[in-house]
């Protein structure tokens, strides 16, 4: 799926957000969407991947990898991570069938 077919509350609570830290980290979660079958795959894949990084012992090269050599706060990164996180849990209840979707039509 694109990140047009994800619902408005997960593209704002996850893409929208993350852009507002660093486009490099827009860019992990979009790429995220493109194995994803519907939004509450993509919302567990990203809280998945979400905690895989806030408990990786090698931040230095993580931030590295993910903003391909800028510098960033790890500390601003991991409260990015956990404001994505409780968004995440907001999202989720809603149920998918309730979720507003954009009309591309």
């Amino acid at each position: 799926m694109d990140t047009d077919d994800l619902s408005i509350p997960s593209y704002n609570g996850i893409i929208v957000e993350a852009e507002r830290f660093n486009h490099d980290l827009t860019l992990q979660f979009g790429v995220l969407a493109s194995g994803c079958k519907d939004d509450g795959e993509y919302l567990n894949k990203a809280e998945a991947l979400i905690k895989k990084w806030l408990n990786e012992d090698d931040m230095f090269n993580l931030v590295e990898d993910i903003f391909f050599g800028e510098s960033v706060n790890e500390n601003e990164f991991k409260k990015i991570l956990n404001k994505l996180l409780s968004n995440i849990a907001e999202i989720r209840k809603t149920p998918m069938e309730q979720r507003e979707y954009e009309n591309w039509d």
